[in-house]
Formats: structure tokens, C-alpha cells, sequence
């Protein structure tokens, strides 16, 4: 297992930055009217993924404010980031397949999250 230096190291947080990147163009071809909605809303909630783990990893120090903070806050973010990729399939502003992908990533990621919260003695300093 290579050395964790820094939170770009985490495969959960790699993972929830090509995410997050999958929803800035896949959001791109979201009607103009979605700008003030949609699309800022799902753009915002995959984007504080990975910077809530980042901040998760500066504060890993303090492990309460570790799990019950900032993963928990990642956890939120990444439910929150497939419900509106619910919406935009609902809505038609993207297909199945693309669904499928990118809302089995924020799964994956969901569940490295949940394995990191209930075993934050691995992570914490």
C-alpha cells in the first residue's frame, strides 16, 4: 500500500474529483434555464465532496471532528449529488448509461466514505 502524504493520495478523494469533473460536463449540456438551479446545485454538492475531504484530512487530528464532521459532511454531499442526477435523468438532460456511470461512482465513493467513518483509526493521526 503506497503512502498517504497528502489527501490528493486518498483513492476516495481521486475518485470524487473525477466525479466531480464528470459533473461539470455532463452539467454543461443542462438547459440555460437550469443554470440557477440544477446545474449550480449539482455542481456545488459533487464539488464539496473532495473539499470536504480535504478539509476531512487536515483534520484528521482531531477524530471526532474528523467522522462526525467532515465525513459525514462528504456522506451528505454525495447522496445529495445523485439525487440530482435522479433529476437530470428525469428530466431528460441525460441518458441511462451516463446516469448509471457516474451515479455507481458517487456509490463507490459512498461507500469508502462509510468504511473510513467506521474505521477512523486507520485514518486519524
Amino acid at each position: 500500500m503506497a503512502k498517504i502524504g497528502t489527501h490528493k493520495d486518498l483513492r476516495v478523494y481521486q475518485l470524487s474529483f473525477e466525479a466531480g469533473m464528470d459533473i461539470f460536463r455532463i452539467s454543461k449540456l443542462f438547459p440555460k434555464e437550469e443554470r440557477y438551479s440544477l446545474t449550480d446545485q449539482i455542481r456545488r454538492s459533487s464539488r464539496s465532496v473532495s473539499g470536504n475531504l480535504a478539509e476531512a484530512w487536515r483534520k484528521r487530528i482531531y477524530p471526532k471532528s474528523f467522522v462526525v464532521s467532515k465525513l459525514v459532511d462528504c456522506e451528505g454531499e454525495a447522496g445529495e449529488t445523485q439525487v440530482w442526477l435522479d433529476y437530470a435523468l428525469a428530466f431528460g438532460y441525460i441518458d441511462n448509461e451516463k446516469h448509471k456511470v457516474v451515479f455507481d461512482k458517487y456509490d463507490s465513493i459512498l461507500g469508502m466514505l462509510v468504511n473510513m467513518r467506521i474505521n477512523p483509526s486507520k485514518w486519524t493521526l
